[in-house]
């Protein structure tokens, strides 16, 4: 009885109307992905004798069966899933390939030449005005003071933090040695943080004696540029003037704008 009871109960829709006016709480679409119809396959009905056949060949897969009397192979019905999922897997869509760090275009304002002189905001060595002697391929800039004038050695800066101004030096005769890349300034890490980075143990609380030394290809290196840049700064009509104006140190004082100099 109990089962009689529930065949004959009514069947309960999954939409209804909210109003008299037949106003449906569901559209037609949520009612779609309510039943997931889109994962039913749609057997459509073809016109032709061959296209009977191709749809029964789709619906059913043959399966090798073994034995001498069972014929060798049999026709299997393929089944629809007795479960849906009742929430779709979201597809994550890659709009664009993915560009790593080496393949980021490195763009460099229009007065940042070589040669030009600019003038560092950030760092120790702030306010000093220094030599543009290439961009790296990393993007960032390689100047020098010369050191021989304002104590600013090889080293990289990025152009956010320089004032490019409109004093050129023709360093076309300078020649820069092979290794200034970016390799050459990447600072070596101690053991202590290599070994813990690797997953062994080391004393953090150790203190490490060996202080920083400049190795000797760097000063041969720096030798040479300043060689290169002081004739360069020679050669130029105006070397004592640039001399003096490479050792002078930027400031502003009161009253000054910054955005309307010109540099």
């Amino acid at each position: 009885l109990q089962q009689m009871a529930k065949s004959s109960a009514p069947h309960k829709p999954k939409n209804s109307a909210i109003n008299a006016s037949r106003l449906m709480k569901y559209s037609r679409a949520r009612i779609f992905q309510r039943k997931a119809a889109y994962k039913v396959k749609k057997v459509k009905t073809p016109a032709k004798k061959s296209a009977e056949k191709a749809a029964a060949a789709a619906a059913f897969v043959v399966k090798k069966i073994g034995g001498d009397k069972n014929g060798g192979e049999r026709k299997v019905y393929k089944k629809t899933p007795k479960s849906l999922p009742t929430q779709v897997a979201s597809r994550k869509v890659q709009l664009r390939p993915k560009k790593t760090f080496k393949k980021h275009v490195r763009r460099i304002r229009s007065n940042l030449a070589p040669g030009a002189v600019l003038i560092l905001l950030a760092g120790r060595h702030k306010g000093k005005r220094v030599v543009l002697l290439k961009q790296l391929e990393s993007g960032l800039l390689l100047v020098t003071g010369p050191r021989k004038l304002n104590g600013c050695p090889l080293r990289r800066v990025s152009q956010r933090y320089v004032i490019g101004t409109k004093t050129r030096i023709d360093i076309s005769k300078v020649a820069l040695p092979e290794r200034l890349n970016d390799a050459y300034f990447r600072r070596q890490r101690s053991a202590k943080k290599s070994a813990a980075s690797a997953g062994g143990s080391a004393d953090i609380f150790a203190k490490s004696d060996a202080a920083y030394a400049v190795s000797a290809e760097r000063r041969e290196d720096q030798a040479a540029v300043d060689k290169a840049l002081m004739g360069a700064i020679k050669a130029s009509g105006d070397g004592p003037m640039l001399r003096s104006y490479l050792r002078s140190l930027f400031s502003i004082k009161s009253g000054q704008r910054p955005h309307a100099m010109v540099f």
